[in-house]
């Protein structure tokens, strides 16, 4: 399985964007196009459908060592032995996730500001951090973006690996790039392209460039 620090290419499976009866296909397509950790988000789906779905999926990222995470469910990513947990600001502090899926899986965190991102980054057990929303998006409505200006800054002050989220797509990447992000988190523009692989090789391309 790869080392976070090592992903760049953050794929959400959206139960928002796709159906569930797609997740395996579409999952497959991702993987195709080298999406480096993927993560289930269902957020009006029941505890057991998640788990079920989560249990569905886990072997092909298994298959392709990408690291598979859920969001928002510590205790089921326990229960279904995924490689990792993100929570937010208003979920259980980070403490309490560990005590639930032990210290070995990844735990990422969201983060909406920079005091966030810096605050996250002194927080034992967290391993990763979103940093967004970066633009407006549909999945994420009632956050107001917080624009290019800090991501650079972000960079400079938090050590740990930093994925930008929030209304990113293949077209405006290179400008996130440019104002100094190094990860990247896609989830509309990928679920929603006509070549899933095409445009995850697309941006793996770019992301490449940039390092």
């Amino acid at each position: 399985m790869r080392n976070i620090a090592d992903c760049h290419l953050y794929g959400i499976l959206d139960l928002g964007y796709v159906d569930e009866s797609r997740l395996p296909s579409v999952l497959s397509e991702m993987l195709e196009g080298g999406v480096d950790v993927v993560q289930l988000r269902a957020k009006n789906a029941t505890e057991s459908k998640i788990e079920a779905l989560a249990a569905e999926l886990l072997p092909l990222c298994r298959r392709a060592e990408v690291p598979f995470i859920i969001n928002d469910f510590p205790g089921i990513a326990a229960k279904v032995g995924v490689d990792g947990v993100h929570v937010g600001q208003d979920d259980q502090p980070i403490s309490e996730v560990r005590e639930i899926v032990g210290e070995e899986m990844l735990v990422g965190k969201s983060t909406h500001s920079l005091d966030q991102a810096r605050a996250a980054s002194r927080e034992t057990g967290v391993d990763y951090i979103g940093f967004g929303p970066i633009f407006a998006t549909p999945t994420k409505p009632d956050y107001v973006p917080i624009g290019k200006a800090e991501i650079d800054q972000v960079h400079r002050d938090v050590e740990l690996p930093i994925f930008c989220i929030g209304g990113i797509k293949r077209e405006n990447a290179p400008e996130i790039l440019q104002a100094g992000a190094k990860r990247l988190v896609i989830v509309s523009g990928i679920l929603q392209a006509a070549n899933i692989p095409e445009y995850v090789r697309d941006v793996q391309t770019l992301l490449q460039s940039n390092r």
